[in-house]
């Protein structure tokens, strides 16, 4: 009984003394079935903010562009080394018009997420000067030029 006891109290610390994941959230709530109870052409910015609350951005580029977000992220698994993990990344997209009705809603979820290439090629820049070479050669020619450094302290006056 003795040993099975220490051995749940190892147990419990090695797995941190909880179950649940910890996870960190960012932005509104459940935006999923919030956004369900506004209406295109109908609800106004009064519904929308009663609902969602104050946009994580806006946009005033002709029509007004609120953007709503919600995202949830976790740390993975041990063998990732605690690399994080997203489980929500909500965006709802609300255009209104001038006469602050809400003409489009767009939301999308993880699902939509692009999936982004990097190309693993570089340019070069061409127009680099400042090699080992050229800094050499450059710290040469101010010697050559005033070997005393009597210029530098006649321009510096």
């Amino acid at each position: 009984m003795k040993n099975l006891f220490i051995l749940l109290v190892i147990v419990l610390f090695f797995s941190a003394c909880t179950l649940k994941k910890v996870s960190n959230k960012h932005g509104i709530p459940f935006l999923e079935k919030k956004q369900s109870k506004l209406i295109v052409k109908k609800s106004n910015k009064n519904d929308i903010l009663s609902i969602l609350g104050p946009p994580s951005t806006k946009s005033d580029f002709g029509d007004d562009i609120w953007i709503y977000v919600e995202r949830t992220k976790t740390k993975g698994r041990i063998l990732s080394f605690g690399s994080e993990k997203i489980l929500k990344n909500n965006v709802l997209i609300l255009e209104i018009n001038e006469k602050g009705i809400l003409q489009e809603k767009i939301f999308k979820d993880l699902n939509h997420m692009n999936k982004l290439t990097f190309n693993k090629y570089s340019t070069n820049n061409m127009n680099k000067k400042n090699t080992f070479v050229y800094d050499f050669l450059t710290s040469l020619r101010h010697k050559i030029n005033d070997p005393l450094g009597k210029r530098r302290s006649v321009n510096q006056q």
